[in-house]
């Protein structure tokens, strides 16, 4: 058994995760990130990263780096209705330096951040340390007991930040209360070849009871089908052939490369959740990112309210940590700041599914364009205010850590 102590131990390696390692670290507070996994390469996890995160990474000075990572750029955001294409959100008049969403592989995100948390000399990454349970002492937590290759891992800090997504170990082992809010659907996650002749641009496409959102990703498409929730053992039951046929019907361009799905193990389930914590925090814990709400995929705001969360987390409390004061009073304060554009963007995502989602998925006909769709079409300059919604969310969060190591360097060129 090995025994560490840091004064915050992060559980959970996503985008929340890395991001608050990354800042904390920038900031000159000795931080530890556990990710159970060996590596970040998992095709379930989201693509999208908004411009207002592309804004905090040109706050940070990275942007252009980030950039050189493989990605695709979208400007506008549309889906296809029956035969019908409608342009839904112009992201190219947002006050942001980066006017577009990117496309980017999450693991590509991941060690993006890794590797820049990793200049840093009070940024520690573990692989494959999956936490298992919370030290705690006197209703307060403060550490971590984690599993490793290496054998049992002690973690002792002075703060635990949850980041471990939906299946949270991290907030079941604390006993927080979870407000469930449901979901009407699920996802199946698949990929097919991309043709030179295939449409450049990433679309949803709509069409009776059937939606499948398609992500460019150059030499193949990265397919999310949408289905109704609990329906997946019963789509099974008809056969993969079925399923082919399904997607052929929808996207006719696709029906020579429905093949590759050669069974159900080209193809993966995401169960859908929308839901959060009454309290994200007891003494020593503070829950982030999906670990305090998990998100629909709808707008595929997910990573980027998580980063959100991130950059929220070190502002409040990067200057206590590192000046050694107790970080459990501030915890309120994180929340407060992160739950109302939670509950804004859960509402919208809950009127979406109710509304739209729901019924399209009970649809068996062909289906019309929704009015407000129509007059989004009619006057583009409503496009702008989806592209608000969408890109930048109900807060936008600004970096306000400093980077120590850099403010040192200037010290002594001085």
């Amino acid at each position: 058994m090995q025994e560490i102590k840091v004064r915050c131990c992060i559980v959970g390696g996503g985008p929340a995760g890395m991001m608050a390692g990354f800042l904390l670290a920038r900031a000159g507070i000795d931080v530890l990130v556990l990710e159970k996994h060996a590596d970040f390469l998992r095709d379930f996890r989201g693509d999208t990263v908004h411009p207002s995160t592309l804004e905090l990474m040109y706050e940070l000075g990275i942007l252009e780096d980030f950039l050189q990572r493989p990605h695709q750029k979208l400007s506008r955001l549309g889906a296809q209705v029956g035969a019908t294409y409608v342009s839904v959100a112009d992201f190219s008049h947002l006050p942001t330096h980066a006017k577009f969403i990117a496309f980017m592989p999450q693991w590509h995100f991941l060690n993006f951040l890794a590797e820049r948390g990793g200049t840093y000399p009070e940024f520690q990454l573990r692989m494959q340390a999956e936490a298992v349970d919370l030290l705690q002492e006197n209703g307060a937590v403060t550490g971590v007991r984690a599993k490793a290759p290496s054998g049992e891992l002690l973690v002792h800090s002075d703060l635990v930040i949850g980041t471990d997504g939906r299946q949270s170990t991290v907030r079941e082992k604390a006993g927080l209360t979870v407000l469930d809010k449901g979901a009407p659907m699920d996802v199946l996650w698949l990929r097919l070849s991309r043709q030179e002749s295939d449409p450049g641009q990433s679309l949803g496409r709509i069409d009776r009871g059937r939606i499948m959102v398609m992500i460019n990703r150059d030499e193949y498409w990265q397919c999310a089908f949408v289905i109704p929730k609990g329906s997946a053992e019963p789509l099974k039951a008809r056969g993969i052939e079925s399923f082919r046929e399904e997607i052929a019907r929808l996207v006719p361009y696709l029906r020579n490369r429905v093949a590759e799905l050669r069974d159900w193990s080209d193809v993966s389930l995401l169960t859908v959740k929308v839901d959060r914590l009454e309290k994200w925090y007891k003494p020593g814990l503070l829950c982030i990112g999906d670990a305090a709400h998990a998100m629909s995929p709808i707008g595929g705001v997910g990573i980027n309210l998580a980063v959100q969360d991130a950059v929220a987390t070190a502002n409040i409390l990067a200057s206590p940590l590192a000046s050694g004061q107790p970080p459990t009073p501030l915890l309120q304060e994180v929340q407060d700041r992160r739950e109302f554009p939670t509950r804004v963007t859960q509402r919208i995502q809950i009127f979406a599914q109710d509304r739209i989602i729901s019924r399209v998925l009970g649809a068996d006909k062909p289906l019309q364009v929704p009015s407000i769709m129509k007059l989004i079409q009619s006057w583009p300059v409503l496009q702008r205010i989806p592209a608000r919604a969408i890109g930048m969310g109900a807060r936008p969060e600004h970096v306000r850590t400093p980077d120590v190591h850099q403010q040192q360097r200037r010290a002594i060129a001085s």
